[in-house]
């Protein structure tokens, strides 16, 4: 009986325990495949740092001899670009906003959790009675 019960117990333990990790196999696959691929990737990185550094080294004096219209001109360019965006933005929510609105009073939109389906609940419910009496 008890070697019945141990060998229910050893069943259990193994159907619950998660499965043994991966093989050896695995893990010198994984290692030969990922390490070129890591190298290769380390080595862009570098040279992109390089490339970076030295593009900057030799177009700082351009930047410099031309900042005072470069400096203008990427304001001008990126107040303008924020403007339409700010613009298409606010249009697109006023006519969501008008969309939704004109939804609501063609009696489209009744389903729960707008904002106004509390307020015309609650204006058709008569008064509560006061809790204490007064």
């Amino acid at each position: 009986m008890a070697d019945f019960r141990d060998q229910q117990a050893l069943q259990h333990m193994k159907a619950v325990a998660p499965p043994k990790g991966p093989s050896r196999a695995s893990h010198v696959t994984a290692l030969v495949t990922l390490l070129p691929l890591g190298g290769t990737l380390l080595g862009f990185s570098g040279v992109t740092l390089a490339c970076t550094t030295v593009g900057l080294a030799v177009l700082t004096p351009l930047f410099i001899l031309f900042s005072p219209i470069i400096v203008p001109a990427v304001l001008t360019v990126g107040l303008a670009v924020t403007g339409f965006l700010v613009s298409g933005a606010l249009g697109l929510a006023a006519l969501s906003a008008f969309s939704w609105i004109f939804s609501y009073f063609r009696g489209r939109r009744s389903g729960p959790g707008l904002a106004m389906e509390p307020l015309e609940r609650a204006r058709r419910q008569p008064l509560a009675q006061p809790a204490f009496g007064y």
